[in-house]
């Protein structure tokens, strides 16, 4: 009986040690880095190139990756999303970005990529085209969903790049790195959440109408307010001037229903366009004495803003997705118009209904972005929100409570929404960057003594690093 155990037992341990050789054989490739990163992306299930572009001491791909139309249900169908790599090295950290809209495929670095010296994989999200199921059931453009596409992606590419991982994103690129956290807590090391609005109760908005009366100056304020309310005043002569524009250019309005709707939607846009994109030194550039001003500047100052093709159907077209989601679970807001008498107001801020074809049903879902406020007060770990002084979006952040851990929310002085890590003061810069290369793994060991000594790894790009709010003139995150 002992013969045979010790038979037995020499027979596992041989099995184990060829088991462990045949492993490392096959793990050679990955531990040496002898396979081209190009054949590891391609050999990942699902995954297929679209195009290589060149940019020095990186390779970047833009690739397409098989998604489940419903993650609850992935024998259902499936659709492409599109999603780049910026590649740097297997052994640095790397960063998973989106913007919450389409993906660039122009070589870009985020801000904490910069810091940490890394890679990056940035996300198109679900339903912005081309990475739309075809045909699209719309009810599969949900948070839920859009976080389980991140969470394949991961747990498809961590195999690839095993350093620690950090998402991030600006704006709704913001929202859906902390939603992504909010579901899979387990997946990154870190969430930078940039000017992420949290709109927790979607009928409760008396915050910004408290940011538009103490925002910037007065004199700022009332030379916006002025220009506002003339072009309403104006309804009528402006109109003409915009039917003109919009048969020039072939536009239509089908969707919001009117170009009389349109016309308000952009007017009504332009204190918080302003706010959004630009800064106070920005006010120089706005009339001040709107009622003296001419048609012309009247319309050139709205245009400049927010943009009088963004209502028409052309407009509105690329951006159904996020007024489908605004309209369904992430909540918009609405703001009184004080310094405008009611009777220049026919519509008021519009609901996202009104933006998204009445092809496509809606509900709206009032306990999604509860539970993300609740989730994110109790439960953040590792995770940071940078907002802007100036910013609309700040008005209703997102906050901490007794339960988070290791996690900050700080605002970027004078900025707008474009804040970043850059713009905080000086000591919060500092704070702020040495907690992202801790959460990275790549803190230095001169900034875990003094994080004050803490800079970006990577000297900046100005065209790889290529900073600023994208400025889209419409009133979305």
């Amino acid at each position: 009986m002992r013969k045979a155990l010790r038979w037995l037992l020499a027979l596992a341990v041989l099995i184990g040690t060829m088991s462990t050789a045949g492993a490392a054989t096959a793990a050679e490739p990955e531990a040496t880095g002898t396979t081209d990163i190009k054949e590891r992306l391609l050999s990942v299930p699902g995954m297929s190139l679209i195009e290589e572009k060149p940019y020095t001491g990186y390779r970047f791909f833009v690739l397409n990756y098989t998604q489940p139309v419903d993650h609850r249900r992935p024998s259902k169908g499936t659709f492409q999303q599109r999603i780049t790599v910026l590649h740097k090295d297997v052994t640095r950290p790397t960063v998973f970005h989106t913007g919450g809209y389409s993906v660039s495929t122009t070589p870009r670095r985020s801000e904490p990529t910069q810091i940490v010296d890394g890679n990056q994989v940035s996300m198109e999200y679900r339903f912005f085209t081309p990475s739309r199921p075809d045909p699209a059931d719309w009810s599969k453009l949900d948070i839920w969903q859009a976080a389980s596409d991140q969470h394949r992606i991961f747990t498809a590419l961590k195999k690839i790049y095993p350093e620690n991982w950090i998402s991030t994103g600006g704006s709704k690129g913001g929202m859906t790195a902390t939603y992504y956290e909010r579901f899979y807590p387990r997946d990154m090391d870190g969430v930078v959440a940039y000017v992420a609005p949290n709109d927790v109760v979607n009928k409760e908005d008396s915050a910004y109408d408290r940011f538009f009366a103490r925002v910037g100056t007065e004199e700022c304020r009332d030379r916006l307010n002025g220009v506002q309310r003339e072009a309403l005043v104006r309804r009528e002569p402006l109109k003409e001037k915009y039917e003109a524009y919009a048969a020039e250019n072939g536009y239509t309005f089908d969707t919001i229903g009117s170009l009389d709707r349109a016309y308000e939607a952009v007017v009504l846009d332009y204190v918080w366009g302003f706010w959004q994109y630009s800064t106070l030194a920005d006010c120089e550039q706005i009339p001040a004495d709107a009622e003296n001003a001419t048609d012309e500047e009247i319309w050139d100052s709205v245009n400049t803003v927010s943009g009088f093709s963004f209502y028409t159907d052309q407009g509105l077209s690329p951006y159904t997705p996020y007024y489908y989601q605004a309209g369904t679970q992430l909540g918009a807001p609405t703001i009184r118009f004080p310094h405008i008498e009611k009777k220049y107001v026919r519509y008021g801020y519009q609901p996202p209904r009104n933006f998204v074809p009445r092809s496509i049903p809606m509900e709206f879902e009032p306990s999604a972005m509860r539970d993300v406020d609740r989730w994110v007060r109790h439960n953040a770990r590792h995770m940071l929100f940078v907002y802007g002084e100036n910013d609309p979006w700040g008005a209703e952040p997102f906050r901490l409570g007794h339960g988070a851990r290791d996690s900050y929310v700080l605002t970027a002085p004078g900025m707008n929404h474009g804040a970043n890590v850059a713009g905080l003061a000086a000591k919060e810069k500092a704070f702020a960057t040495a907690r992202i290369l801790d959460w990275a793994g790549v803190a230095p060991s001169a900034v875990r003594e003094n994080p004050a000594a803490a800079k970006p790894l990577a000297k900046f790009d100005a065209k790889l690093d290529k900073r600023g709010v994208e400025h889209e003139r419409t009133l979305r995150p």
